[in-house]
């Protein structure tokens, strides 16, 4: 029973009490742990903030085809439509888009963000990372 009673206060069986404190072995490995936990974190923080420059530039392009839509139903064509027009006339809020084409029945309109580039083919046409032709 003594002996159980110097195994539980931190002493070796000769009575003498151990030295506390880590090994080398054990820093290393909680070292390692914490080094791939900050390379998975920075992983996720790098995918974020491109997720979040693509989401701007796709809402940008969203937000401006109301104006478009608007511009098209007044003047019954989109051929002169510029973004200025579109916020003087329509939406004082467009932001972030540029006017690439606009023909009698559709329209190309671009949005950059962080270095991507979204493009919108109207009507009717997707927001995608395709270039309009």
């Amino acid at each position: 029973m003594a002996s159980l009673k110097r195994v539980i206060a931190g002493a070796d069986s000769r009575g003498v009490r151990s030295e506390d404190g880590f090994t080398l072995v054990e820093l290393v490995v909680v070292l390692v742990v914490m080094a791939i936990l900050l390379s998975v974190a920075v992983g996720f923080q790098i995918g974020a903030r491109e997720r979040a420059s693509d989401a701007t530039a796709r809402a940008n392009i969203r937000a401006a085809v109301p104006a478009i839509e608007a511009y098209r139903g007044d003047s019954g064509t989109y051929v002169g439509m510029t973004v200025a027009s579109l916020e003087s006339q329509y939406s004082p809020g467009v932001q972030g888009i540029v006017v690439v084409s606009a023909g009698a029945s559709a329209y190309c309109v671009r949005a950059t963000e962080g270095g991507r580039t979204w493009f919108k083919l109207g009507p009717d046409g997707p927001i995608t990372t395709t270039a309009c032709s």
